[in-house]
């Protein structure tokens, strides 16, 4: 599998990404750790999930395709291998994200989604974090400027100081 250079970063990921959002819904745990073993084996380093997944999104399933991931990369010892891409949700009205309010794309909501998602999946970072869809009801420019913050934490894995670009 031909790997791509994630922006200006050392991230080689592979070029097809394997999307997660149905696993803890529509599929079972073990169903999405049988995918992540055949894309493992046929060179897909890349996973994409997001604090929203499973599809179709509820307050009870919500977090499940995280969990998923984790206990395989737990079993199969090989989270050094794999390359991680996760989102926090937009603006939304759902309140189970933030225990009992609207989700925004503020640092505070930001900084809890990272917590949330770094504890599911079982691991202390998180390879590309993303923005799930912006927040329509601020200034478009200040979507990406808010997730910038977070990932040049001086504690945020690959950026001491902020000195790796976000990609």
């Amino acid at each position: 599998m031909h790997k791509r250079r994630v922006g200006r970063t050392d991230l080689l990921v592979s070029q097809i990404c394997l999307g997660s959002m149905t696993w803890g819904q529509q599929n079972t745990e073990a169903e999405g750790h049988a995918q992540m073993d055949l894309a493992f084996s046929r060179g897909v380093n890349f996973i994409d999930t997001a604090e929203l997944y499973p599809i179709p999104p509820k307050a009870e399933t919500q977090g499940r395709t995280e969990k998923t991931i984790g206990s395989w990369m737990k079993a199969n010892r090989n989270r050094d291998k794999v390359i991680l891409a996760s989102k926090v949700v937009g603006r939304t009205a759902n309140t189970w994200f933030r225990g009992d309010r609207p989700s925004k794309l503020v640092r505070a909501d930001i900084f809890d989604a990272v917590e949330k998602s770094l504890a599911k999946l079982g691991t202390d970072y998180i390879d590309l974090y993303q923005i799930h869809w912006p927040d329509r009801d601020i200034p478009w420019g200040s979507n990406p400027t808010r997730v910038g913050a977070v990932a040049r934490r001086p504690d945020a894995a690959g950026t001491p100081g902020g000195e790796t670009p976000v990609a």
